[in-house]
Protein backbone atom coordinates (compact mmCIF):
# COMPACT_ATOMS: atom_id res chain seq x y z
CA UNK A 1 0.00 0.00 0.00
CA UNK A 2 1.38 3.43 -0.95
CA UNK A 3 1.94 6.21 1.57
CA UNK A 4 -0.72 8.34 -0.12
CA UNK A 5 -3.29 5.57 0.17
CA UNK A 6 -2.47 4.96 3.82
CA UNK A 7 -3.19 8.62 4.62
CA UNK A 8 -6.47 8.66 2.63
CA UNK A 9 -8.79 8.71 5.65
CA UNK A 10 -12.62 8.76 5.42
CA UNK A 11 -12.66 12.42 6.45
CA UNK A 12 -10.22 13.33 3.68
CA UNK A 13 -12.32 11.43 1.16
CA UNK A 14 -15.42 13.28 2.33
CA UNK A 15 -13.66 16.63 2.00
CA UNK A 16 -12.36 15.71 -1.44
CA UNK A 17 -15.80 14.71 -2.67
CA UNK A 18 -17.31 17.92 -1.32
CA UNK A 19 -14.62 20.01 -3.01
CA UNK A 20 -15.47 18.31 -6.30
CA UNK A 21 -19.05 19.63 -6.03
CA UNK A 22 -18.52 23.09 -7.53
CA UNK A 23 -22.04 24.41 -6.95
CA UNK A 24 -21.86 23.36 -3.30
CA UNK A 25 -18.60 25.26 -2.92
CA UNK A 26 -20.05 28.39 -4.52
CA UNK A 27 -23.16 28.07 -2.36
CA UNK A 28 -21.09 27.68 0.81
CA UNK A 29 -19.12 30.82 -0.11
CA UNK A 30 -22.32 32.78 -0.82
CA UNK A 31 -23.90 31.70 2.48
CA UNK A 32 -20.72 32.48 4.39
CA UNK A 33 -20.52 36.01 2.99
CA UNK A 34 -24.23 36.60 3.52
CA UNK A 35 -24.07 35.31 7.11
CA UNK A 36 -21.01 37.41 7.95
CA UNK A 37 -22.62 40.56 6.55
CA UNK A 38 -25.95 39.86 8.24
CA UNK A 39 -24.55 39.16 11.70
CA UNK A 40 -21.99 41.97 11.44
CA UNK A 41 -24.58 44.44 10.14
CA UNK A 42 -24.06 46.94 13.02
CA UNK A 43 -20.45 47.26 11.85
CA UNK A 44 -21.59 47.66 8.23
CA UNK A 45 -24.10 50.25 9.38
CA UNK A 46 -21.43 52.18 11.27
CA UNK A 47 -18.97 51.98 8.35
CA UNK A 48 -21.57 53.43 5.96
CA UNK A 49 -22.69 56.03 8.48
CA UNK A 50 -26.30 54.87 8.20
CA UNK A 51 -29.09 54.44 10.74
CA UNK A 52 -31.50 51.87 9.32
CA UNK A 53 -34.34 53.20 11.51
CA UNK A 54 -33.89 56.83 10.40
CA UNK A 55 -36.86 58.11 8.39
CA UNK A 56 -36.21 60.79 5.76
CA UNK A 57 -39.23 61.39 3.55
CA UNK A 58 -37.18 63.69 1.31
CA UNK A 59 -35.13 60.64 0.23
CA UNK A 60 -38.00 58.27 -0.55
CA UNK A 61 -37.39 55.82 -3.42
CA UNK A 62 -33.89 57.07 -4.15
CA UNK A 63 -31.88 54.93 -6.55
CA UNK A 64 -28.55 53.23 -5.79
CA UNK A 65 -25.73 55.56 -4.78
CA UNK A 66 -22.50 55.51 -2.78
CA UNK A 67 -24.45 56.56 0.31
CA UNK A 68 -27.22 53.99 -0.27
CA UNK A 69 -25.92 51.04 -2.36
CA UNK A 70 -29.40 49.57 -2.98
CA UNK A 71 -31.35 52.84 -2.73
CA UNK A 72 -33.98 53.77 -0.15
CA UNK A 73 -37.46 52.53 0.67
CA UNK A 74 -40.85 54.24 1.00
CA UNK A 75 -39.76 55.95 4.22
CA UNK A 76 -36.31 56.98 3.02
CA UNK A 77 -34.53 54.22 4.99
CA UNK A 78 -31.46 52.53 3.56
CA UNK A 79 -32.52 49.35 1.75
CA UNK A 80 -29.15 47.56 1.84
CA UNK A 81 -28.78 47.71 5.62
CA UNK A 82 -32.43 46.76 6.15
CA UNK A 83 -31.89 43.72 3.90
CA UNK A 84 -28.97 42.65 6.09
CA UNK A 85 -31.04 43.08 9.26
CA UNK A 86 -33.82 41.10 7.59
CA UNK A 87 -31.30 38.42 6.63
CA UNK A 88 -30.12 38.13 10.21
CA UNK A 89 -33.69 37.55 11.38
CA UNK A 90 -34.61 35.13 8.57
CA UNK A 91 -31.40 33.10 8.89
CA UNK A 92 -31.66 32.98 12.69
CA UNK A 93 -35.26 31.76 12.56
CA UNK A 94 -34.44 29.15 9.91
CA UNK A 95 -31.31 27.74 11.56
CA UNK A 96 -32.73 27.61 15.11
CA UNK A 97 -36.03 26.09 13.94
CA UNK A 98 -34.15 23.52 11.83
CA UNK A 99 -31.92 22.55 14.77
CA UNK A 100 -34.83 22.21 17.21
CA UNK A 101 -36.82 20.17 14.68
CA UNK A 102 -33.77 17.97 14.09
CA UNK A 103 -33.36 17.34 17.82
CA UNK A 104 -37.02 16.36 18.17
CA UNK A 105 -36.90 14.18 15.05
CA UNK A 106 -33.65 12.52 16.13
CA UNK A 107 -35.01 11.58 19.55
CA UNK A 108 -38.22 10.17 18.06
CA UNK A 109 -36.35 8.31 15.30
CA UNK A 110 -33.84 6.78 17.75
CA UNK A 111 -36.55 5.60 20.14
CA UNK A 112 -38.77 4.23 17.38
CA UNK A 113 -35.94 2.45 15.56
CA UNK A 114 -34.21 1.02 18.61
CA UNK A 115 -37.20 -0.28 20.58
CA UNK A 116 -39.41 -1.20 17.62
CA UNK A 117 -42.69 -2.98 18.27
CA UNK A 118 -45.79 -1.09 19.33
CA UNK A 119 -43.80 2.02 20.24
CA UNK A 120 -42.32 2.19 16.75
CA UNK A 121 -45.76 1.76 15.18
CA UNK A 122 -47.30 4.44 17.41
CA UNK A 123 -44.57 7.03 16.75
CA UNK A 124 -44.55 6.37 13.02
CA UNK A 125 -48.34 6.70 12.78
CA UNK A 126 -48.06 10.06 14.56
CA UNK A 127 -45.34 10.94 12.09
CA UNK A 128 -47.53 9.90 9.17
CA UNK A 129 -50.31 12.07 10.56
CA UNK A 130 -48.06 15.13 10.54
CA UNK A 131 -46.91 14.34 6.99
CA UNK A 132 -50.56 14.04 5.84
CA UNK A 133 -51.44 17.48 7.18
CA UNK A 134 -51.30 20.37 4.66
CA UNK A 135 -48.28 22.15 6.14
CA UNK A 136 -48.73 25.71 4.93
CA UNK A 137 -52.43 26.04 5.95
CA UNK A 138 -51.53 24.50 9.31
CA UNK A 139 -48.74 27.05 9.81
CA UNK A 140 -51.10 29.87 8.87
CA UNK A 141 -53.71 28.70 11.40
CA UNK A 142 -51.15 28.29 14.20
CA UNK A 143 -49.53 31.66 13.43
CA UNK A 144 -52.94 33.38 13.58
CA UNK A 145 -53.74 32.11 17.09
CA UNK A 146 -54.18 34.88 19.65
CA UNK A 147 -51.56 34.10 22.28
CA UNK A 148 -53.41 35.92 25.07
CA UNK A 149 -56.40 33.63 24.57
CA UNK A 150 -54.27 30.53 25.09
CA UNK A 151 -52.85 31.75 28.39
CA UNK A 152 -49.69 33.64 27.40
CA UNK A 153 -49.14 36.68 29.67
CA UNK A 154 -50.07 39.98 28.01
CA UNK A 155 -46.62 41.55 28.36
CA UNK A 156 -45.06 38.57 26.56
CA UNK A 157 -47.79 38.26 23.92
CA UNK A 158 -47.41 41.93 22.96
CA UNK A 159 -43.61 42.11 22.98
CA UNK A 160 -41.76 43.04 19.78
CA UNK A 161 -39.89 39.72 19.55
CA UNK A 162 -42.77 37.35 20.27
CA UNK A 163 -43.53 36.88 16.55
CA UNK A 164 -39.97 35.64 16.01
CA UNK A 165 -40.16 33.13 18.88
CA UNK A 166 -43.59 31.94 17.81
CA UNK A 167 -42.46 31.22 14.25
CA UNK A 168 -39.47 29.25 15.53
CA UNK A 169 -41.65 27.15 17.85
CA UNK A 170 -44.39 26.54 15.27
CA UNK A 171 -42.02 25.46 12.50
CA UNK A 172 -39.95 23.30 14.86
CA UNK A 173 -43.03 21.49 16.17
CA UNK A 174 -44.28 20.54 12.70
CA UNK A 175 -40.96 20.11 10.89
CA UNK A 176 -39.39 17.13 12.66
CA UNK A 177 -40.93 14.28 10.64
CA UNK A 178 -38.31 14.03 7.85
CA UNK A 179 -35.44 13.72 10.32
CA UNK A 180 -37.42 11.21 12.38
CA UNK A 181 -37.91 8.90 9.39
CA UNK A 182 -34.26 9.13 8.33
CA UNK A 183 -32.94 8.45 11.84
CA UNK A 184 -35.38 5.57 12.36
CA UNK A 185 -34.24 3.92 9.13
CA UNK A 186 -30.57 4.27 10.11
CA UNK A 187 -31.28 2.99 13.63
CA UNK A 188 -33.09 -0.09 12.33
CA UNK A 189 -29.97 -0.95 10.33
CA UNK A 190 -27.39 -0.07 12.97
CA UNK A 191 -29.02 -1.93 15.86
CA UNK A 192 -28.31 -5.21 14.05
CA UNK A 193 -24.59 -4.44 13.60
CA UNK A 194 -21.97 -6.37 15.55
CA UNK A 195 -20.71 -3.42 17.62
CA UNK A 196 -24.24 -2.68 18.88
CA UNK A 197 -24.84 -6.34 19.71
CA UNK A 198 -21.53 -6.40 21.56
CA UNK A 199 -22.53 -3.34 23.59
CA UNK A 200 -25.83 -5.02 24.49
CA UNK A 201 -23.99 -8.19 25.53
CA UNK A 202 -21.69 -6.13 27.77
CA UNK A 203 -24.73 -4.73 29.58
CA UNK A 204 -24.74 -1.18 28.19
CA UNK A 205 -28.00 0.68 28.77
CA UNK A 206 -30.25 1.56 25.80
CA UNK A 207 -29.57 5.27 26.34
CA UNK A 208 -25.82 4.71 26.21
CA UNK A 209 -26.09 2.50 23.13
CA UNK A 210 -28.21 5.08 21.29
CA UNK A 211 -26.00 8.00 22.33
CA UNK A 212 -22.55 6.41 21.94
CA UNK A 213 -22.97 3.82 19.19
CA UNK A 214 -26.01 4.57 17.03
CA UNK A 215 -26.28 8.36 16.92
CA UNK A 216 -22.66 9.05 15.80
CA UNK A 217 -23.13 6.61 12.92
CA UNK A 218 -26.46 8.19 11.91
CA UNK A 219 -25.23 11.79 11.97
CA UNK A 220 -24.70 12.12 8.20
CA UNK A 221 -28.38 12.08 7.12
CA UNK A 222 -29.20 14.40 10.02
CA UNK A 223 -26.71 17.00 8.80
CA UNK A 224 -28.02 16.77 5.25
CA UNK A 225 -31.65 17.02 6.41
CA UNK A 226 -30.89 20.11 8.51
CA UNK A 227 -29.15 21.82 5.59
CA UNK A 228 -31.99 21.11 3.18
CA UNK A 229 -34.68 22.10 5.67
CA UNK A 230 -33.16 25.55 6.33
CA UNK A 231 -34.07 26.69 2.82
CA UNK A 232 -37.62 25.40 3.20
CA UNK A 233 -38.02 27.14 6.56
CA UNK A 234 -36.82 30.45 5.08
CA UNK A 235 -39.57 30.11 2.47
CA UNK A 236 -42.22 29.34 5.11
CA UNK A 237 -41.09 32.26 7.29
CA UNK A 238 -41.16 34.57 4.26
CA UNK A 239 -44.65 33.43 3.27
CA UNK A 240 -46.04 33.88 6.79
CA UNK A 241 -44.39 37.30 7.13
CA UNK A 242 -45.70 38.28 3.68
CA UNK A 243 -49.21 37.37 4.84
CA UNK A 244 -48.75 39.44 8.01
CA UNK A 245 -48.66 36.38 10.29
CA UNK A 246 -44.91 36.04 10.76
CA UNK A 247 -42.23 38.49 11.85
CA UNK A 248 -43.92 41.78 12.64
CA UNK A 249 -42.53 45.31 12.12
CA UNK A 250 -40.51 47.08 13.40
CA UNK A 251 -38.41 43.88 13.25
CA UNK A 252 -37.30 43.49 9.63
CA UNK A 253 -37.37 40.22 7.73
CA UNK A 254 -37.29 39.49 4.02
CA UNK A 255 -40.91 38.36 4.13
CA UNK A 256 -42.37 41.50 5.73
CA UNK A 257 -40.17 43.67 3.47
CA UNK A 258 -41.88 41.96 0.52
CA UNK A 259 -45.26 42.53 2.15
CA UNK A 260 -44.57 46.24 2.54
CA UNK A 261 -43.52 46.46 -1.12
CA UNK A 262 -46.57 44.79 -2.68
CA UNK A 263 -48.49 48.06 -3.11
CA UNK A 264 -45.43 49.71 -4.68
CA UNK A 265 -44.46 46.97 -7.11
CA UNK A 266 -45.03 49.17 -10.18
CA UNK A 267 -43.77 52.50 -8.86
CA UNK A 268 -40.74 51.14 -6.92
CA UNK A 269 -40.06 47.54 -8.04
CA UNK A 270 -36.64 47.46 -6.34
CA UNK A 271 -38.38 47.24 -2.96
CA UNK A 272 -39.72 43.82 -3.96
CA UNK A 273 -36.87 42.70 -6.22
CA UNK A 274 -34.09 42.87 -3.62
CA UNK A 275 -35.74 40.90 -0.77
CA UNK A 276 -37.16 38.44 -3.31
CA UNK A 277 -33.69 37.96 -4.78
CA UNK A 278 -32.19 37.42 -1.33
CA UNK A 279 -34.76 34.73 -0.54
CA UNK A 280 -34.21 33.06 -3.91
CA UNK A 281 -30.40 33.04 -3.69
CA UNK A 282 -30.35 31.85 -0.07
CA UNK A 283 -32.80 28.98 -0.62
CA UNK A 284 -31.00 27.82 -3.78
CA UNK A 285 -27.63 28.03 -2.00
CA UNK A 286 -28.84 25.89 0.92
CA UNK A 287 -30.24 23.32 -1.50
CA UNK A 288 -26.97 23.07 -3.44
CA UNK A 289 -25.03 22.89 -0.16
CA UNK A 290 -27.29 20.06 0.98
CA UNK A 291 -26.70 18.20 -2.30
CA UNK A 292 -22.95 18.58 -1.88
CA UNK A 293 -23.03 17.32 1.71
CA UNK A 294 -25.23 14.41 0.67
CA UNK A 295 -22.69 13.34 -1.97
CA UNK A 296 -19.75 13.85 0.40
CA UNK A 297 -21.30 11.98 3.34
CA UNK A 298 -22.74 9.08 1.32
CA UNK A 299 -21.08 6.01 2.88
CA UNK A 300 -21.40 4.05 -0.36
CA UNK A 301 -19.26 6.67 -2.10
CA UNK A 302 -16.48 6.52 0.48
CA UNK A 303 -15.28 2.98 -0.26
Amino acid sequence: MSAAASHDTPIRRMVRRFLEHKMALVSAAVLLVLSLLSFAVPLVEAALGIDHTHVDLYKRFNGPSWAHPFGTDELGRDLFVRLLYGGRVSLTVAVIAALIAAIIGTLIGLIAGYYGGWLDRLLMRINDGFIALPLLPLLIVLAAVDLEKVGVPKEIAQSDDISLYRIVVIIALVGWNTVARLVRAETLTLREREFVRAAVALGASPVRIMARHILPNAISPIIVAITLSVGTIILFESILSFLGLGIQPPVASWGNMLSNAQDLIWSAPQLAVWPGMMIFVTVIAFNFLGDGLQDALDPRALD
